[in-house]
């Protein structure tokens, strides 16, 4: 897909879940804090700030699909067999004896 062909389908998306939720799209501009216009763009398939995006989809209630877009990689296993083994047991900091005068 193009990026064109994608920002058009995230348009689409956004649209058909503002419909859904039987919202104008004055009404979910003013709810996400931007302009109609602004709202207007994102559902054409114009470009857009991932700001906007943001906005728009928290005002959707919808926030959580950021989970499901970009899940959360967690470490490599590079990563896993670097730090393997190498568990800390104990600070490295020396504690001083109090109990000495």
């Amino acid at each position: 897909m193009s990026n064109t062909a994608i920002l058009e389908e995230i348009g689409h998306r956004i649209q058909r879940e503002r419909l859904n939720q039987n919202m104008s799209q004055a009404e979910l501009a003013s709810k996400a804090g931007v302009s109609r216009r602004a709202y207007q763009n994102l559902e054409s398939g114009h470009t857009c700030t991932l700001s906007l995006l943001i906005r728009a989809l928290r005002a959707l209630n919808k926030i959580e699909m950021f989970d499901a877009f970009l899940p959360d990689p967690g470490p490599s296993p590079i990563q896993l067999a670097k730090l393997k083994g190498k568990t800390r047991l104990r600070s490295s900091r020396h504690r001083r004896d109090t109990t000495k005068g």
